[in-house]
């Protein structure tokens, strides 16, 4: 009993190893809360004995600064606590939405209030107050009842310590790269924190953004990648200048990226009462088609609508970032809007989901967008059970952007409706798409709501392409999910064994001949544009023209670098793309009168819908939607202003997308 004693009080005195089992517990209530199970959590720590070690050792390498204070007990729980923060944080977001709590979420401001409201009921709210409230009570308390060491702090031994500490943890990060035990490229952020763990993940998300410098990055190396005559007389790129290759035909193009859109039935282990995609599978047949790589599964739908518009492949930048958050908010980038512009087209992107989403409202500018309608341009939606706007929306303003412009139209369509969370739990009665066979009770439910989505989402493609076909233009329709559903696919339950292939199909309401073929989406627009002798644009042309060179890919990385963070030798020194001014909206909503009936005032006017909201200097008013043509005032203003209030676009986070003139 003696020697257990003095065992027990040579550990007690033994910082470091106190701080290790600290890290240890820390890790295990982190991964339990980001599981959403305490079984699963020791599953992981059993299964995966490296990936834990280095998660443990990256907590403690943060533990280990508290042995530079004297009061090393209180320094340790502040430092645990801001662990169990981001353990807490991301076990909350979890319940309310499917990607993880990441370092861009603590971007700005705005950002965060865009999560609070996005996900979080009153309720919640008040509960995350409250918890707010108690750590700083928790805090409080440790500073008082923490003891204070007696002996000063042998800083020599402590930095040494910490030296150690760190250095360990980073090797085992580094040694865990580079035998493939730590994922690297994080094509989808919920796979990645599951597959290595939360502290990992979150930390990789900070540490690693951008793309890399290329080894040897010089104005001749940039130059030396075309040698075929694609750059001008100068040896840079012009646009307008350089693209001289007349086209064989501008049709309008239309892309079509439906969100989650795969054939439900590449699930070996679900059966389902009739096929959910028969109009899709019909296309795959009869039109060009062929599996479509993405750098997304489960979810990153802004990833790979960046890979389309750009030619740039999302594994360039740092693991599980979006480069419409990051250098595409204060950036321009060469894109096919802005290439397409230089044969006589108008560029449109369509979104049935909020406008200022992942930053559209901002980065559609940044990449030469004429127009862009949103959810808060919409009328008439019909929302699904999960409160996705549905598909069938969309035809109406893929018309209408067909009709805005005299010449050829690029229309960019995203889609919303097969949007995750999926419910494991009955939630549609009497569905179409019953789910016959499947290995328990959730995955039934959850994949039946999801055949259904899709079923509709199919139903959507005919209507659509029914809209098109008698079109008096001529227009190709390019479709493809954006990814795989979040339904915890495997390669092994896949009867393509691939979690990052869709498939896409190329309709048209005229004569083209049939070519399948397997392509990237960052390659999908280019392969499009050569089936009508397209050629402008630099990345364009890179694509057409060095698709099977064996420096394709690190050559492109070169050219992204260049062209986003480096000094753009390619263009001559200067980026040649400036923002547009980007029109919210097809349709103009204008005001017609303001009159006052009793003791109200009542805005009649065009094209207003839910989102419409009266303003006044900016600030938005107590408005009641009343239709399309009339807004209700709800407060008092000045008679003298009366005459001065607009009419503005307000997303549900507050933010005005857009005003009247």
């Amino acid at each position: 009993m003696g020697k257990t004693m003095e065992i027990a009080k040579k550990l007690k005195h033994n910082h470091i190893l106190i701080l290790f089992i600290m890290a240890v517990v820390i890790d295990y209530i982190i991964e339990a809360l980001g599981r959403l199970s305490p079984l699963l959590a020791v599953q992981f720590f059993i299964e995966h004995p490296l990936i834990t070690f280095c998660n443990v050792m990256l907590i403690m390498a943060v533990l280990s600064l508290s042995l530079l204070f004297r009061r090393r007990v209180f320094a340790a729980s502040m430092l645990s606590l801001l662990w169990l923060a981001i353990g807490i944080i991301n076990g909350i977001i979890l319940t309310n939405r499917m990607t993880p709590f990441n370092v861009k979420d603590l971007s700005t401001l705005s950002e965060a209030r865009s999560i609070l409201t996005n996900y979080f009921s009153v309720k919640s709210l008040i509960i995350i107050a409250a918890g707010a409230a108690l750590f700083v009570l928790l805090v409080i308390i440790l500073y008082r009842k923490t003891p204070r060491s007696k002996t000063k702090v042998d800083y020599r031994k402590s930095v040494a310590s910490i030296l150690l500490i760190v250095l360990v943890a980073f090797g085992s990060i580094t040694g865990g790269m580079r035998m493939g035990v730590l994922d690297t490229f994080f094509p989808s952020l919920p796979y990645a924190y599951r597959d290595n763990g939360v502290p990992y993940s979150f930390m990789i998300t900070w540490v690693k953004t951008g793309i890399d410098r290329p080894k040897g990055y010089t104005e001749a190396k940039m130059k030396e990648i075309f040698t075929g005559g694609e750059l001008g007389d100068d040896g840079i790129y012009t646009p307008g200048k350089d693209d001289t290759d007349e086209p064989e035909s501008t049709p309008n193009i239309v892309f079509l990226q439906l969100e989650s859109f795969v054939d439900p039935t590449i699930a070996k282990d679900v059966k389902y009462s009739k096929d959910p995609i028969p109009y899709y599978r019909q296309l795959l047949k009869e039109y060009s088609s062929g599996y479509l790589t993405v750098p997304a599964v489960g979810a990153g739908t802004a990833n790979v609508e960046f890979e389309a518009i750009t030619g740039i492949s999302a594994r360039f930048f740092g693991p599980g970032e979006y480069p419409y958050k990051s250098i595409l908010t204060k950036e321009t980038c060469e894109s096919v809007p802005y290439d397409l512009r230089q044969v006589g087209y108008t560029s449109h992107a369509i979104h049935n989901h909020r406008g200022a989403f992942y930053n559209r409202n901002t980065v559609f500018s940044n990449l030469g967008f004429d127009t862009f309608t949103c959810l808060e341009y919409m009328n008439n939606v019909v929302k699904t059970p999960k409160n996705w706007a549905k598909d069938t929306i969309l035809t109406e303003n893929i018309i209408d952007a067909l009709n805005s412009s005299e010449g050829p139209d690029y229309i960019y369509t995203i889609s919303v409706q097969g949007h995750g969370k999926y419910p494991d739990e009955q939630i549609i009665e009497d569905p179409v798409i019953e789910v016959t066979e499947a290995p328990d009770e959730e995955t039934k439910w959850s994949y039946e709501y999801y055949a259904n989505q899709v079923y509709e989402m199919d139903i959507f493609v005919k209507e659509l392409t029914d809209a098109l076909e008698d079109y008096d233009e001529d227009i190709v329709l390019v479709m493809y999910g954006d990814h795989l559903p979040a339904l915890d696919m495997t390669e092994e339950n896949l009867t393509t064994g691939d979690l990052y292939k869709t498939q896409y199909v190329i309709w048209s309401n005229f004569d083209l001949e049939k070519q399948d073929k397997d392509v990237c989406a960052y390659e999908i627009t280019s392969h499009v544009l050569k089936r009508f002798g397209i050629t402008a644009g630099l990345l364009n042309k890179y694509h057409q023209d060095y698709e099977d060179s064996k420096n394709y890919l690190s050559n492109l990385e070169a050219l992204s670098y260049d062209i986003l963070y480096g000094k753009n030798y390619i263009y001559g020194g200067s980026k040649p793309y400036e923002p547009t001014e980007l029109k919210m909206g097809i349709r103009d909503i204008k005001i017609d009168s303001i009159v006052k009936i009793g003791d109200k005032y009542y805005i009649k006017g065009q094209n207003f819908t839910e989102y419409s909201k009266i303003s006044l200097d900016g600030e938005v008013l107590k408005t009641v939607y009343l239709g399309p043509t009339i807004l209700a005032l709800n407060e008092e203003v000045d008679p003298a202003r009366v005459s001065d209030m607009k009419v503005s676009q307000v997303e549900k986070n507050k933010e005005i997308l857009s005003t009247t003139e």
